[in-house]
């Protein structure tokens, strides 16, 4: 497997630069290092535990149609596992998105204009994995983010995956995984070139990542991408994402009457 760290870990000083933004459209991810520091991290963290505590309170099953999974970590203690529309019970978070960086890294979406879609889709959602003994999700198999489009009736559209890590994960705890360049694919290849979810196999091409809480990781919506399984049980294995939604297209806010997107159902039988 191949390490990004030497070609791909470009400082915020230097936030999108041309050599960036060329990085990028040639293999269709980056690496940025302390995009946020690590008192940003722990303000982002309490927030995340404000949120879960009144969503396990008042038994929150769904956001604007999103469903919100729950788990158990390595105590047995009942946690989320799968926040949406975070920020919208968040002021911190909600400020957070708007961030300057971040409408920056539209124009990684060029030609079509892209914004922060803080109540389209699923909103900011913050992922929570640790791995138990009683894990049944723990890893995510080879997969792109572009069929969700299909599931709803529309083209495929370019997209951003934007990960702010909250806790350290190098390659050798399991995280992120890429296949370089596979974003300029066939539309064919990139709903067929791995059977979605359930291959878990390591590719020799693949691109892990040491990263580091704090960092920000971006890859096209058309890339194949997994999420290797970590070898450790416990807190050990815990890794927080929170992935901010930088969309395009037509305007679709989400309310408490939209309906569940299909693509959650399914995921929920193929992943859950």
């Amino acid at each position: 497997m191949l390490t990004a760290s030497i070609v791909s870990e470009i400082t915020t000083s230097d936030f999108l630069t041309e050599q960036q933004i060329t990085f990028f459209n040639k293999n269709g991810y980056l690496h940025i290092k302390g995009f946020v520091s690590r008192q940003d991290v722990q303000l982002f963290l309490v927030e995340m535990q404000r949120i879960e505590a009144h969503f396990i309170a008042e038994n929150v099953d769904k956001i604007n149609g999103t469903p919100i999974k729950y788990g158990n970590d390595e105590t047995g203690q009942r946690i989320v596992q799968r926040f949406a529309f975070s920020s919208l019970f968040s002021p911190v978070l909600h400020e957070f998105l708007q961030d300057s960086r971040f409408q920056d890294l539209t124009q990684l979406l060029q030609p079509y204009e892209g914004r922060i879609g803080e109540e389209e889709k699923d909103g900011l959602v913050i992922n929570h994995y640790v791995r138990t003994p009683e894990s049944n999700f723990s890893r995510m198999g080879w997969h792109t983010d572009s069929p969700r489009d299909l599931f709803l009736g529309q083209r495929i559209r370019p997209m951003l995956n934007v990960g702010l890590h909250l806790d350290d994960c190098p390659m050798t705890n399991g995280g992120l995984r890429v296949l370089p360049g596979t974003h300029k694919q066939s539309t064919l290849l990139t709903l067929f070139r791995k059977r979605q979810f359930v291959d878990h196999r390591p590719d020799p091409r693949e691109v892990g990542f040491d990263i580091e809480a704090g960092d920000l990781t971006i890859h096209n919506g058309s890339l194949w991408h997994r999420v290797q399984q970590s070898p450790h049980v416990g807190a050990l294995s815990r890794r927080r994402v929170m992935y901010i939604p930088l969309v395009t297209g037509e305007y679709q806010r989400k309310t408490a009457d939209s309906k569940t997107p299909f693509y959650h159902r399914f995921a929920s039988k193929v992943i859950g």
